[in-house]
């Protein structure tokens, strides 16, 4: 059965074109001399992985509760709708809302596919370039295990958002190569890391935690990537163009703490939108769920030095200020390790099939 067939409302086409005009760089200097970068690249060859072997795709979902959430997760838990919903329409908010979820993290590693393609041919730097190979086959590998985790266990998916949407197509019309570096590499994957350790950490069902899991052990390589090139770069800038990434980095941040709901679920369950939505915006769970996606942006940000008064008045309004101090290494080792002990896991379990 082919995607289209699994949305789960009506989808505009099929296909998405974005034109876009930008240089490639060629580089004849082989020896950049950029340590950090070559390690990184070191480590990103050493841990590719096969998604086909790593996986059990053996396991199964529950059709009630597909990644064994628990229903504090659902946006809506705990309002009126929510109270008024019988057994079965709890089980297919459940479901839908956890395929939403889950085709955005796929449309969103299809951008991290396109975007980081774009970053071999823009970068100037031959050590860029050379992890920047390694994360595309990265990013093609998160696109197959979050497409067989709706085709083969979900049966269903979702359209992209229009403020996803919105936010790829900035940056992939935008010709500057640090700003693919700064919206995609800190900011969407930034937001995505958070999202994927919460079903990491929360889901019961094994292979949508090891999926989540896998995936982060990569993306936090990524993250650190953007991060390297963009602190070498940026204080090369001028104010002008500092200000015009800062106003870019706090225009992204509102819009993905504002507008990334879930509406087509609201919509296609046939659940009062108005009512949703506003639960949804104002509920003390969900604002301080929202706030814990910005774990990652902020540090990052600071790190790479866009942290003028625009950003920290934004992030202090925000009230996510204090995840400046978030040990961003520290995270990026955590996820290595909690990697590891899924292989573990993994392997004792089949051993014991055997």
């Amino acid at each position: 059965m082919t995607t289209a067939n699994r949305y789960a409302m009506p989808v505009d086409g099929l296909e998405w074109i974005v034109p876009e005009a930008f240089e490639s760089c060629f580089k004849w200097e082989y020896e950049d001399g950029s340590e950090s970068l070559h390690r990184l690249y070191e480590k990103g060859k050493k841990q590719q992985w096969n998604a086909t072997d790593r996986i059990d795709w053996s396991l199964d979902l529950d059709p009630e509760n597909p990644e064994e959430l628990p229903d504090e997760y659902l946006s809506i838990y705990g309002s009126p709708v929510w109270e008024r919903l019988t057994l079965k329409e709890r089980a297919d908010l459940r479901r839908h809302s956890q395929a939403n979820d889950l085709s955005q993290f796929l449309h969103g590693e299809q951008g991290a596919l396109i975007c980081t393609a774009k970053i071999v041919q823009q970068v100037p730097d031959v050590e860029a370039k050379f992890y920047a190979a390694t994360q595309v086959m990265d990013e093609a590998r998160h696109v197959e295990v979050y497409k067989r985790l709706l085709h083969e266990k979900f049966d269903l998916a979702y359209p992209i958002t229009p403020p996803l949407q919105s936010l790829l197509d900035g940056i992939l019309r935008d010709s500057r190569w640090d700003m693919t570096y700064l919206g995609m590499q800190v900011l969407i994957e930034g937001l995505a890391l958070a999202a994927f350790a919460g079903i990491r950490d929360t889901a019961k069902n094994p292979l949508a935690a090891a999926v989540n899991a896998y995936v982060m052990q990569d993306e936090a390589r990524h993250v650190a990537f953007g991060r390297l090139a963009l602190r070498e770069y940026y204080p090369h800038l001028s104010q002008k163009e500092r200000n015009e990434r800062e106003e870019f980095v706090v225009d992204a941040c509102y819009t993905m703490r504002d507008r990334f709901n879930s509406r087509d679920v609201y919509e296609r369950l046939g659940l009062p939108l108005k009512e949703c939505i506003e639960w949804e915006e104002n509920s003390p769970g969900m604002q301080e769920f929202r706030a814990a996606l910005f774990t990652r942006i902020v540090p990052a940000i600071k790190d790479i030095g866009l942290w003028g008064p625009r950003v920290r008045k934004a992030y202090s309004d925000m009230g996510v200020l204090a995840f400046a101090d978030v040990d961003m290494d520290e995270l990026a080792a955590s996820d290595q390790s909690i990697a590891d002990e899924f292989d573990r896991t993994s392997a004792a379990a089949r051993r014991g099939t055997e």
